[in-house]
């Protein structure tokens, strides 16, 4: 059983295919990392992290593999013998109990399966990432497996457009390769600031990969991680800080 608080995708996903994201509710830990903190490099007891983790496993009853995330475009093949800590930035498989797991803090998680529901993929997109093609990685696994029928994405929650302030070479990063990037940037107080619609990018960028089953963070203040500090983890907003983590797995 799911504690009250974590979040349950809308959509439609195949039977059999099963997804959520934790908020902060529902572990041990204390201080700023209050109370599930998932990330165990962060500064947390370890000893909390870890029990943290027991109660996601227990709770989705599938193995969540953990990622060391370092804002690229790798994706991984999990299955059964993965250990958590792999360097990569996205993650897949087609076995059964296995979790596609991305921790998150700001950053945007994004969960990937199709019609048939025989694969699973999660992505994590900071702006770095979802900038250098992360996320067309991630659709490439499935048409490569000839599995990308109706290929569907649902986004979790991330730093919102009123929260998310950038530098100008974040904008022209995404103008390079997005013509239609410039909508997502909104001017800032300062001068050479933006402020940037990262769920509003990653649609965008889905869209031109050719995924048209979007859910979940509309880029609505609910989905905000930095405007939400009871439900969310929020590095920007609170510089130490836990993380979430979005989670997809099949039976």
């Amino acid at each position: 059983m799911t504690p009250a608080g974590w979040l349950r995708p809308d959509w439609p996903a195949p039977p059999g295919v099963h997804a959520l994201c934790t908020t902060r509710q529902g572990g041990v830990s204390g201080g700023p990392y209050e109370s599930l903190n998932l990330g165990d490099h962060v500064g947390d007891v370890p000893a909390d992290v870890a029990a943290n983790r027991a109660r996601l496993r227990e709770a989705i009853g599938a193995q969540p593999v953990f990622l060391e995330q370092v804002h690229g475009t790798q994706v991984l093949v999990l299955d059964a013998a993965t250990p958590s800590g792999s360097r990569a930035d996205a993650c897949t498989t087609a076995e059964g109990r296995v979790a596609c797991t991305i921790m998150v803090a700001d950053c945007l998680p994004v969960l990937f399966t199709d019609a048939s529901g025989r694969r699973v993929a999660a992505a994590h997109a900071g702006w770095r990432g979802l900038a250098a093609g992360v996320l067309e990685r991630s659709v490439d696994v499935f048409r490569s497996a000839g599995e990308a029928q109706g290929l569907m994405a649902w986004l979790g929650p991330c730093i919102g457009p009123d929260a998310f302030e950038v530098g100008a070479e974040v904008k022209a990063a995404f103008e390079a390769v997005m013509p239609d990037a410039a909508p997502c940037f909104a001017p800032a107080g300062a001068t050479g600031k933006w402020m940037a619609d990262l769920a509003g990018l990653a649609r965008r960028r889905l869209r031109h990969a050719g995924v048209m089953q979007i859910h979940g963070n509309d880029s609505s203040e609910a989905w905000c991680t930095s405007h939400n500090p009871l439900l969310f983890f929020s590095h920007r907003r609170d510089r130490v800080s836990g993380r979430l983590a979005a989670c997809i797995w099949r039976d």
